[in-house]
């Protein structure tokens, strides 16, 4: 083994690694969350998104997992003793992929 260059052996990598459980996920995922194909969730993901569905992250188009499982708990508020309202800015998204996309870039524009 080589030294560095500061004249010492570079340090050894850990040998404990622990794994990283993925918040984000691609649509792949979110649909196998859903207990769907791919070709499924993409044919019944507007209507989800009508229903509250989290939509995908606007720069990443990844889906927050956390995300999936508080809107599927909340179908059934009463089960889980999720009753109380939501907070404006807890509100599901509602505006499309393309509208936020647009704002995004004339933001950008003028920003």
């Amino acid at each position: 083994m080589s030294l560095g260059p500061s004249g010492r052996l570079p340090p050894k990598a850990p040998q404990v690694r622990f794994s990283v459980e993925p918040a984000d996920v691609p649509p792949e995922k979110a649909a196998r969350r859903m207990h769907l194909t791919l070709a499924q969730f993409e044919a019944v993901k507007d209507r989800l998104f009508l229903r509250g569905f989290p939509r995908p992250d606007i720069d990443t188009g990844m889906y927050d997992l956390e995300a999936i499982d508080a809107w599927r708990r909340r179908r059934h508020a009463a089960l889980y003793d999720l009753t109380r309202e939501l907070k404006p800015e807890q509100a599901p998204e509602t505006r499309s992929l393309g509208d936020r996309l647009r704002e995004a870039k004339e933001h950008r524009r003028h920003g």
